[in-house]
């Protein structure tokens, strides 16, 4: 299903990656299209300082976002690439880590300093095409994760069909969601209690949103991190 709500509350990196879902109609792009990554971008904008038009400046366009779209994607390539390596202890490929680099350097964040009557501030700001600074800033939060040691605990979200990862604020998380995941694990169990069968026997359709267990929204906000 195309209209799945892209999940947010990961690091910006895991939040990257995680906009290709596999749904019962195969893999979705969340970000394939100018609206897509607008609407991304729009759940992000807190956490790409520097990479966004600034309060006063006039916002992108769909030129601009047209045009971000691939070295978005070439990032997001990449990360998923060094992230599934890195968390399993290994080195990621050296091409991804070029690649990352690239990115990085193409639009380096500078902290600029003003005074704002009372004090001295800094904010990052990154020069270039927006698709540039946007690729640039993506792949900055990529190297970020990759050098937290966290990142060897990073996982991947039990449900069979499901290939999301998450940084588990708890050791016990299993799902990427609560209310999705979760949600569906739980309904196969009770059906598989109610009747009987065995574990790999066929589960259920999943359940709707109208008899999700209370809460599980909450949940799922709660199991996320927000990091950079």
């Amino acid at each position: 299903m195309t209209d799945l709500v892209p999940l947010t509350g990961e690091p910006l990196a895991l939040d990257l990656v995680n906009t290709r879902p596999r749904t019962s109609g195969g893999p979705v792009d969340l970000i394939a299209t100018v609206e897509g990554l607008r609407g991304w971008l729009n759940l992000q904008a807190g956490r790409l300082a520097g990479a966004l038009p600034e309060d006063g400046e006039p916002p992108l366009t769909d030129d601009d976002l047209a045009a971000a779209l691939a070295p978005v994607h070439e990032v997001r390539e990449h990360a998923a690439a060094a992230i599934d390596r890195a968390r399993r202890g290994l080195p990621p490929p050296r091409d991804a880590l070029r690649a990352l680099n690239r990115a990085q350097r193409a639009a380096p964040a500078v902290r600029v300093l003003a005074w704002d009557g009372a004090a001295v501030t800094a904010a990052p700001r990154r020069d270039g095409p927006p698709g540039v600074r946007l690729a640039a800033a993506l792949a900055e939060a990529v190297a970020d994760l990759l050098t937290d040691p966290a990142v060897t605990t990073v996982r991947q979200c039990e449900a069979d069909d499901c290939v999301m990862l998450f940084l588990p604020a708890h050791p016990r998380r299993r799902w990427c969601s609560a209310a999705r995941c979760g949600n569906r694990a739980r309904v196969a169990r009770h059906y598989r209690r109610r009747r009987g069968l065995g574990p790999d026997s066929q589960e259920p359709e999943q359940q709707g949103p109208e008899s999700r267990e209370p809460g599980s929204e909450r949940a799922e906000l709660a199991g996320g991190r927000n990091r950079p």
